[in-house]
């Protein structure tokens, strides 16, 4: 792997259960971290990825929806201490997979549009309102950063049928 990406941490990791701390500001430590970041969710490849992922607890999450392989030109959105501002109460299920739960998925009921007020890749006070994929996306970024991953959400038998796929991923690819 290259020095400018970092591992991923993979479950059980206790890393991936620890509430992240906010960052004072965005400075060009953490603008570092944050393209470090998405050059490492560009690799997995993933669309989303969070500090907790990567073994740092900070408030910092990296995205970008577009479809690389498709040739949509990447549109990244860097967040510090993102906080969820608004969400509706109109539900939204989507099937959701995650970087740290390799080779595992399931459908996930959350608001179906969020509003997020968060400090942006220059330090600046920024809102995002998303829908859809996006939606999803911001809220399952900004729930690891409090240690909350998406097999939370599932009853214990899927959450346990979710975490077995894991275990046999990781025993097909020789990951420990």
């Amino acid at each position: 792997m290259s020095k400018d990406l970092y591992n991923i941490i993979l479950t059980p990791d206790p890393v991936l259960k620890t509430t992240a701390a906010p960052v004072d500001k965005v400075d060009d430590t953490i603008r570092k971290q944050m393209d470090r970041m998405l050059a490492t969710m560009y690799e997995a490849p993933g669309i989303g990825l969070a500090a907790n992922q990567v073994g740092i607890l900070n408030r910092v999450l990296v995205m970008d929806l577009a479809d690389r392989e498709g040739g949509e030109k990447c549109e990244p959105i860097f967040m510090a201490n993102p906080q969820l501002i608004y969400e509706s109460e109109e539900p939204s299920v989507m099937l959701e997979g995650c970087l740290s739960l390799p080779g595992a998925n399931a459908d996930v009921e959350r608001p179906a549009i969020v509003r997020v007020k968060y400090l942006d890749y220059n330090g600046n006070e920024a809102e995002l309102e998303a829908t859809g994929l996006l939606s999803h996306c911001v809220q399952h970024e900004m729930d690891h950063l409090d240690g909350t991953l998406f097999i939370d959400y599932l009853s214990s038998l899927k959450r346990n049928m979710v975490l077995k796929k894991v275990d046999k991923y990781k025993k097909q690819n020789n990951i420990l």
